[in-house]
């Protein structure tokens, strides 16, 4: 069983990370990743450019909204396009930003439910130095400033950042056809 897949290397994310570094009060938007009981998530910092709504009752469970994020990231949205062309997708789901801090964890766990079981799940590295190892199944790869990959989110994964830098991903859903 394929688990995790290297798309493409060498993606330019200097726009994107100069955005970022001039927009930190989109840091932390909302919390529930980190504040949720028992989060593996706890020791990172999100930003939601697209996301289920948090405030209404849920209609479609694949629905994401867009947040302010979405408009003010440009370089952002042009790289989610591009990849949704790359992989032929015809859905976009979460997208999410998300720093940990050298010497972070994200903790073991595996994404369920109908989300995980409908999208793709794709991770553009926007800073990743070396050190920053993500774990999926039983398998592992070192992280890579410009690297995208996908992975199967349904099993098991963990980060860790052993590098002296922000490891920076932005989080990509795709509903992909079969």
């Amino acid at each position: 069983m394929l688990t995790y897949h290297l798309l493409a290397t060498g993606i330019d994310t200097s726009r994107l990370m100069l955005d970022l570094s001039m927009s930190p009060h989109l840091w932390n938007g909302n919390r529930l990743r980190k504040e949720y009981p028992n989060s593996p998530h706890a020791q990172v910092d999100d930003i939601w450019l697209r996301f289920q709504s948090v405030d209404s009752n849920v209609i479609d469970e694949h629905e994401c909204i867009e947040y302010p994020a979405w408009h003010k990231l440009h370089s952002a949205r042009h790289m989610v396009h591009t990849l949704l062309r790359q992989v032929e997708g015809v859905r976009v789901g979460r997208v999410v930003i998300t720093r940990l801090p050298p010497g972070g964890t994200i903790g073991r766990h595996a994404d369920g439910g109908s989300p995980a079981e409908y999208y793709e799940r794709f991770q553009i590295s926007l800073n990743a130095r070396p050190g920053v190892t993500f774990c999926v199944g039983d398998g592992a790869f070192e992280q890579r400033t410009g690297d995208i990959h996908w992975f199967n989110n349904q099993l098991e994964h963990e980060v860790i950042n052993n590098s002296d830098a922000d490891r920076v991903v932005m989080i990509v859903d795709i509903r992909c056809p079969k």
